[in-house]
Order: structure tokens, then sequence, then C-alpha cells
């Protein structure tokens, strides 16, 4: 497994800007792509960012708000014009099935690939081989949800040396060693533990959508590497995020420190603020990693090794 990559498509809140697109997270692992929301525009995004449109792909949506969730019709649409054939699986609130559905149907175009839509709920979304997708319900003014992907142990480091030593044939022999089976070569029987070290932790990932804080996220993002949290206000607005039911940059940070996140990407910005510098500000005043997201910023997460 090489690095995980996170890229920006699109970090404003409702009213996107020049320098600003509707939301949208786009996690590459390997080949696949993890998409977080999909506001308007976000199949211009991706193709900015050079991700393609023809690789595995799921999409999360977090609440039907229409600048996290309208750009989906346009990406399912630009996929089938540009001859998508892999399968597209996403996931979303109650109705999101039925409006998209719906959606297809009134805009009359067809999909050239097989689309699954799943309903949210708390617990686990998406369980694969190497990692696991779970949603928490948020706190926001429509039904949403908060995700986490939390990736599973990873095969420790296969000392080459020591397998050479003991006289097992590179190969085959070495490859199963790694992925923790025993192995027999001239009679003799050999474990895992004599050429691999421990499993290495995997690397996990929060992603909030729009949200107040409460004690239920700080459990739900407990121990993220990298925190996407929605920042979209500023403490001189204050009352306005109560009202809207969104978060500050500093109940972002707040929130981050108690759940003992390493990193905070602040996001969702109102259009409101030219410049998001005092919302850093106020965020690092409270938590000591905290960086603001730009659209089409990459972001590349290195493994615990």
């Amino acid at each position: 497994m090489g690095k995980l990559k996170i890229i920006f498509l699109g970090t404003s809140s409702a009213i996107p800007t020049k320098e600003r697109g509707l939301t949208s997270i786009a996690v590459r692992r390997e080949n696949e792509l993890i998409l977080f929301d999909a506001g308007e525009g976000t199949q211009k995004a991706l193709t900015y960012a050079r991700l393609g449109l023809n690789r595995p792909t799921k999409i999360l949506i977090s609440h039907l708000h229409g600048d996290h969730c309208l750009g989906v019709l346009g990406l399912l649409q630009t996929m089938s014009m540009a001859g998508r054939d892999k399968p597209l699986t996403s996931y979303g609130p109650p109705k999101f099935a039925s409006f998209i559905k719906s959606s297809i149907q009134y805009l009359a175009f067809g999909l050239t690939y097989d689309l699954t839509i799943h309903n949210v709920k708390d617990g686990i979304v998406v369980e694969e081989d190497e990692y696991t997708i779970f949603a928490c319900k948020a706190e926001h003014n429509r039904t949403n949800y908060a995700y986490v992907i939390d990736e599973k142990p990873r095969p420790g480091i296969f000392y080459a040396e020591k397998a050479q030593k003991l006289g097992i044939p590179k190969g085959k022999l070495w490859s199963n060693l790694q992925h923790g089976a025993k192995v027999t070569f001239k009679g003799k029987t050999f474990t895992p533990d004599q050429v691999v070290g421990p499993r290495r932790k995997g690397l996990k990932i929060g992603y909030s959508g729009d949200t107040r804080t409460n004690a239920k996220l700080v459990k739900f993002f407990k121990g993220c590497d990298i925190l996407i949290f929605d920042s979209t206000y500023s403490e001189m607005h204050r009352e306005k995020a109560k009202e809207n039911a969104h978060s500050t940059a500093k109940d972002a940070a707040t929130l981050a420190k108690a759940a003992g996140v390493k990193r905070l990407i602040l996001t969702h910005f109102s259009a409101r603020y030219d410049e998001v510098d005092q919302l850093v500000r106020e965020a690092s005043e409270i938590h000591s990693n905290v960086l603001a997201a730009e659209d089409l910023m990459e972001l590349e997460l290195p493994y615990h090794d």
C-alpha cells in the first residue's frame, strides 16, 4: 500500500466564490476513489484534479442540501458520457436514493454502468478487506451523517534477509508469509513471525459534513489522523453558526483537541470571508495542528511505519 492522498475538490459553503467551489472531498487509496459529498461542479473539479471518471469509486453524501448533493447528478451523467463501464456505489441519508433515481428519470439520461445506492444509518457503512467506513448521525437542520474511514492494520515489514538466511526462496512463499500464512519448503515449516515484523497501524480519516459539535462526535472521531470539519464561521458570527446549525473554526478545534485528532483541516467556509486566516488563527488557539483547505489542494498522508 502506497501513500493515501486527500484532494479537496470544493471548500466553500452554500455559495461558491471565484476561488472556491461547492463541497466535495476525494480520498484516493491506490486506484480507488472515495468521494465525500458532491456539490455542483464536482465533475469539473475531478477533471482538473486528473482523478479520472472510470476508476473504482464510492460516493458518500452527508445530507440533502444542494451544496452537498446536487453535483451527484452532473457527475453521474458526465461519467456516462465519458463511457464509464465500472459499477459505482453511492451512500446517503434517507430519500437520497429516491432523489437520484427520480432525477435521472425526469432528466432522461441513461447510465453506461451499474449504479447502486444504499441508505446510511449509524454504524458500519462499508466493509472492505483493507478498511471500514463508519457513519454517525450529526447535528444539523436536516438528517446529516459524519463519516470515518478506518483502515485495518497492514502487514508488518518483511525482512528479506531473514527469509534468505532461512533458505526460503523469493516469490509466492515470501508473499504468503507477509500476509500471515505459514509455508512449507523442503519439509520445513516457517511461520510469519520468523521473517515479518508486527502489523502496522492504518490511517483514520474523519469527515463531518455540516454540523454542530457534540460529545457523540468527539467519541466518533477519537484518534483520527486527519479530521476534515465544518468551519463555516469565525467567532464574530458565532450566533449565526448556532442559528444555522454549523460550527465555527474554534468549535472544530475544540472538538478535534478533545478527540485527540492529530491534524485538523478546516473547510466549508462561508463566502462572506475573502480570507480565512482569522479562522485558522482562532482554531490554532485551541489545536496545535490546523490547516485551511483550498480548492484542488492535495494532501499526502504517510503511514505509521
